[in-house]
């Protein structure tokens, strides 16, 4: 197990540096980002001669991107536009981000695989129609429709909750904007539980822990849902670099300033700093994720070992 991980670790170096070079060059090739500072207004040349020398916009892609390297093993992600480093931005962002990404990881995976077994045990009975239905409607419903319309009745109208997240976003306020941001991963968690579990379910291993004579329930937990969980998993694990990346319009909706608040605000600037900074970092969270994923197979699975 240890060498696995130690070979995988050292598989991520190459997908880490082709990663983040294509979204550097990506992110740079938008425009110019000195340019993009002073918006409609023309820049003056010797301001952004000096602008553009501070942050090495003056040198090839290749040197900007290989002194960008070498700063950030050291902890350093630039500075922003604005002034401001870019790890301090991160170190606001963060952490909302990922007690949102936590409370919305929660969600899929308390309803999305308790509906999910219920649906695939009853395949074809009412209750599987039911589940099969509403989770559609979630999944042809925009984000966006979803997210106001619940922030207008329940913080408007029933004042259950304030319409916008505090700066402080903590886990209370953060739980419809989790369940609005969890539910269409949600409904495909739901949908692929019900898959996996209603071909399994046929299978010859479950059928000889029966005519063991196996109580229902450890067929379905200790047997079913054990071996009908990997493709769930492996969702679940990719789903995670999403809920923090992409909770763009979430966040937008309630006034919470993640991640996705900053990668919003920085493209809308040409702000080329925060961009690149955020997204290496959330490269580096999913190459960890799917790690995490990998190992988790060996335990759902006797079947798979790491040499």
């Amino acid at each position: 197990m240890g060498r696995y991980v130690a070979r995988r670790l050292l598989q991520m170096i190459p997908v880490f540096l082709g990663a983040t070079f294509l979204i550097f060059v990506m992110v740079y090739a938008l425009g110019d980002p000195v340019a993009g500072l002073f918006g409609d207004r023309a820049p003056d040349p010797a301001t952004a001669r000096v602008l553009r020398e501070q942050f090495h916009l003056d040198r090839p892609v290749w040197q900007q991107y290989l002194l960008y390297l070498g700063n950030i093993f050291t902890g350093d992600f630039g500075t922003a536009f604005d002034g401001r480093p870019v790890i301090e931005l991160m170190g606001a962002a963060f952490p909302i981000s990922f007690r949102l990404m936590l409370i919305a990881l929660a969600f899929e995976m308390a309803f999305g695989l308790v509906l999910g077994v219920v649906s695939g045990l009853r395949r074809g009975k009412s209750i599987d129609t039911s589940v099969l239905l509403m989770t559609l409607i979630v999944i042809a419903i925009p984000t966006f429709v979803l997210g106001t319309t619940a922030q207008f009745f329940l913080g408007v109208e029933l004042g259950w909750m304030n319409p916008a997240v505090s700066p402080e976003a903590r886990f209370s306020e953060l739980i419809v904007p989790g369940l609005i941001l969890a539910l269409v991963s949600l409904a495909y968690v739901t949908r692929l539980t019900r898959t996996s579990i209603a071909e399994n379910a046929r299978a010859d291993y479950i059928r000889t822990a029966v005519a063991k004579g196996l109580s229902r329930s450890r067929v379905t937990t200790r047997h079913l849902l054990r071996n009908s969980l990997i493709p769930v998993v492996t969702y679940l694990g990719a789903d995670i670099g999403i809920l923090m990346a992409g909770a763009i319009v979430t966040e937008r909706i309630f006034n919470i300033q993640g991640v996705g608040y900053q990668l919003y605000q920085g493209i809308l600037r040409q702000n080329s700093p925060t961009v690149v900074g955020f997204v290496t970092v959330l490269v580096l969270i999913f190459l960890l994720a799917n790690l995490l994923v990998d190992l988790l197979y060996a335990v759902l699975d006797p079947r798979i070992r790491y040499a």
